[in-house]
């Protein structure tokens, strides 16, 4: 299992930052490795929603649909996507704070069979990924 967590301050307010986090159609605003991304319907987010993304990953676009399973309005939302070989599991956290909110991200790439014997290869794919995403988070979250 390859894992990466940060946590973003944002000058955003707790309901504004989640309702940004939370439309993970903005994914391809803040993580440079997702070169598409869209809501896969238009109602409104809540579970089952659903996200389409294209994430460049160990050197191959990956096609991904992202689902959410956990919705927890203004607070926490959790979004999986399952492919052979591997599920990704996303939960995304906000919190009040002094200043506006912190964000944390938990990201977490479960492989199973013969590809977990990668993970130490993957863990450190997953870690610079996940630092240039942090960074446009840090962006977006901060205008």
């Amino acid at each position: 299992m390859a894992r990466y967590e940060t946590t973003i301050e944002s000058r955003l307010p707790p309901a504004e930052a989640f309702a940004y986090m939370a439309d993970f159609a903005n994914a391809r605003v803040w993580d440079p490795s997702v070169s598409e991304a869209r809501q896969v319907g238009d109602g409104p987010l809540g579970i089952e929603s659903a996200f389409d993304l294209v994430a460049r990953f160990a050197g191959r676009d990956v096609p991904l649909r992202y689902t959410i399973v956990s919705y927890e309005p203004s607070h926490q939302v959790v979004l999986e996507a399952h492919r052979p070989g591997f599920v990704s599991r996303d939960t995304i956290t906000v919190e009040s704070a002094e200043h506006g909110s912190n964000v944390h991200y938990d990201a977490i790439l479960a492989f199973s069979g013969i590809g977990r014997l990668f993970d130490p290869l993957m863990q450190r794919i997953f870690n610079r990924v996940g630092a240039q995403a942090k960074t446009g988070m840090e962006t977006a979250l901060n205008p």
